[in-house]
């Protein structure tokens, strides 16, 4: 006869506490997960969490290129060293799609045997010295000082042209970024108004007010974009060159200027450089390209120079505000005394004869 199986040993009730437990634990964690996700949400919209990023969008919408600061620093001196040469709008794609294969837009310090920068440029086939391919505004003249040489280069694909200039291993691996280029360079030459735009907090490195917007505008565009405060701002005064900017230039302190049109960047005082764009001849469609090339250049420099607000033609970027993009502010009033000078300049328009760009820093 078998044993009789023994019995199965009796089952503990869980403890109460048990399942008081994990409902805490469950709602410590969903409580947790509120939080973060209200203070991205906030970061978000103030502009200052997360890595800082920028966009460019097509004129009518649809299609858009997102970026990093960083390549859009670069990208935007590329496209000023050309357009200052007089080159037409192809050659900046040319030159941009160039750098988003060599580098990706980032100017970095290695690469295959001894290229640098930007294009991959070789010290020791002729491109010059590591310190000078290391500059963009150098890397880019040098690019286009070779480019200009191709014959025809204009109409060439895309990708031929660039290979003619490169030389590189990988002769087709260019077209694949013609229409990231193309929409770069439609918004950083001006053809497109109010397209670019970026968000996120300055850079971690100081801030260098007026004076290193200056020098930024000068190194990009040439001595021709700020000549000597106090030149007269009139009809004709084109410099001759793509940008055709003549104009005087102020920085000084703006009370009070706090961004009316929602920027999250705190209030105070700040340094501003103003650029009178000339209007008049050539036709102000030229002008207004002008006009907005330099304000797209301003927000792509924004985090390295600590730039938090950019106006013109009505329009206003302001850092951390709305996310970074361009929103209509009130247009100067017929008759609106001295003492609203300041919103009326922020509105883009300074003297008759002048579109203004205008350029405030500060943190």
């Amino acid at each position: 006869m078998s044993p009789a199986p023994s019995p199965a040993p009796a089952r503990s009730p869980a403890p109460a506490f048990l399942g008081r437990g994990r409902l805490a634990r469950w709602g410590a964690a969903l409580a947790a997960l509120l939080a973060l996700a209200g203070y991205l949400t906030l970061q978000y919209l103030i502009g200052g969490g997360g890595a800082p990023r920028c966009r460019v969008v097509a004129d009518h919408g649809g299609t858009s290129y997102e970026f990093t600061p960083e390549q859009a620093e670069n990208a935007a001196t590329i496209s000023a060293v050309g357009t200052s040469r007089g080159l037409p709008e192809r050659a900046v794609t040319i030159a941009l799609a160039t750098a988003l294969q060599e580098s990706g837009l980032h100017n970095i310090g290695h690469g295959d045997r001894d290229s640098l920068g930007l294009f991959q440029q070789r010290p020791s086939q002729g491109w010059g010295t590591r310190r000078q391919i290391m500059d963009p505004a150098y890397a880019a003249g040098a690019f286009y000082d070779h480019l200009v040489r191709v014959p025809g280069y204009a109409r060439l694909p895309l990708t031929v042209a660039a290979q003619r200039v490169q030389r590189s291993g990988f002769p087709r691996a260019y077209a694949k970024h013609e229409p990231d280029a193309r929409l770069l360079a439609t918004a950083l030459t001006g053809h497109s108004a109010a397209t670019l735009t970026c968000e996120g907090r300055p850079a971690p490195t100081p801030a260098g007010g007026p004076d290193a917007v200056r020098a930024a505008l000068v190194r990009d565009f040439g001595r021709q974009v700020l000549p000597a405060a106090g030149t007269e701002v009139g009809p004709g005064t084109e410099a001759g060159s793509g940008v055709g900017v003549r104009a005087s230039v102020t920085a000084a302190p703006s009370a009070g200027d706090r961004g009316d049109a929602g920027g999250g960047d705190g209030g105070g005082t700040r340094a501003s450089v103003t650029v009178p764009v000339p209007r008049g001849a050539p036709a102000e469609g030229r002008t207004r390209r002008t006009g907005w090339e330099l304000a797209h250049w301003a927000v792509a420099h924004s985090s390295a120079l600590h730039i938090a607000r950019v106006s013109y033609a009505g329009l206003e970027w302001s850092r951390g505000g709305g996310a970074g993009e361009w929103r209509t502010v009130e247009r100067p009033r017929p008759g609106a005394g001295a003492g609203e000078d300041g919103k009326n300049r922020g509105a883009g328009r300074e003297a008759a004869g002048t579109d203004v760009v205008r350029i405030a820093t500060g943190d």
